[in-house]
């Protein structure tokens, strides 16, 4: 049985890792590269690095602070934010990225997952889904992808989407619920099922950490093969070992420290 991962998330701005709720009310959490080391150390599986302003500013990620983690870090890593071109990919792959996020690029360009993919190979492509319920959700029973950062709406249908993703060559999906972003009551379990029902690659859940019962919860009831946190892990209020001591002794099989 292959053993769930828990992924630290870093929302990088200019090198210093922020979290806000629901996408706004931005705090500083520290610096990055410090924050890398600590979580490497620690014995996360993996960490994702997302340069939140750099779709919105229309730049490139920093390749020198990819090159910089690297240099310190001995986990697998992943990269996201204003990567739209192989090119850019490729200088981040390059530079020590395990793989690329793309997310709002992928709404854009859709080709573009496939280029990466034959490019780098689909387990490099990690096709990231900023999700929320639609307005008349009840109804409905509509989620809807968003871009930039969560400032736009595309319409999208989230289910739709996640079978395109995984149609054009993505590896994994990093599922994220803008609904519960740094909200603290819980992974969105409807969505990951839905999600989850729909595609058959791995997928990442994100959004709504805010216990260790949590963690488990989500592992238990979908079948989510990551879960991934910020500010739980940033602020202290769940310390990686203890997270995966209490996990295995739930029955989650997760690797040990």
């Amino acid at each position: 049985m292959l053993k769930k991962r828990i992924i630290p998330c870093l929302d990088v701005k200019n090198g210093r890792t922020v979290k806000g709720v629901n996408f706004a009310d931005l705090k500083d959490a520290g610096d990055a590269i410090e924050l890398a080391k600590k979580y490497c150390e620690s014995g996360a599986d993996e960490l994702v690095f997302l340069d939140i302003s750099a779709t919105a500013e229309g730049r490139k990620t920093m390749v020198e602070f990819v090159k910089n983690v690297a240099k310190e870090i001995s986990i697998p890593f992943t990269v996201g934010g204003g990567i739209k071109t192989v090119e850019a990919a490729r200088e981040v792959i390059f530079a020590g990225a395990d793989k690329v996020g793309v997310t709002s690029a992928a709404v854009k360009n859709p080709k573009l997952v496939t280029e990466m993919a034959d490019a780098f190979g689909s387990q490099a492509v990690v096709f990231g889904m900023d999700v929320k319920k639609s307005e008349n959700f009840e109804t409905s029973g509509k989620w809807e992808i968003w871009i930039a950062g969560g400032r736009e709406n595309t319409g999208i249908d989230a289910i739709e989407w996640a079978k395109k993703g995984e149609k054009l060559g993505a590896g994994e999906i990093l599922l994220n619920s803008m609904d519960n972003d740094g909200v603290k009551n819980g992974f969105d379990i409807q969505l990951l099922n839905a999600i989850g029902s729909a595609v058959s690659i791995p997928i990442i859940a994100s959004g709504g950490a805010g216990t260790q019962e949590d963690f488990k919860e989500v592992f238990e009831k979908t079948n989510a093969t990551a879960a991934l946190a910020a500010s739980v892990f940033h602020f202290g209020e769940i310390n990686i070992p203890n997270l995966k001591t209490y996990l295995l002794e739930e029955g989650v099989h997760v690797r040990k420290n």
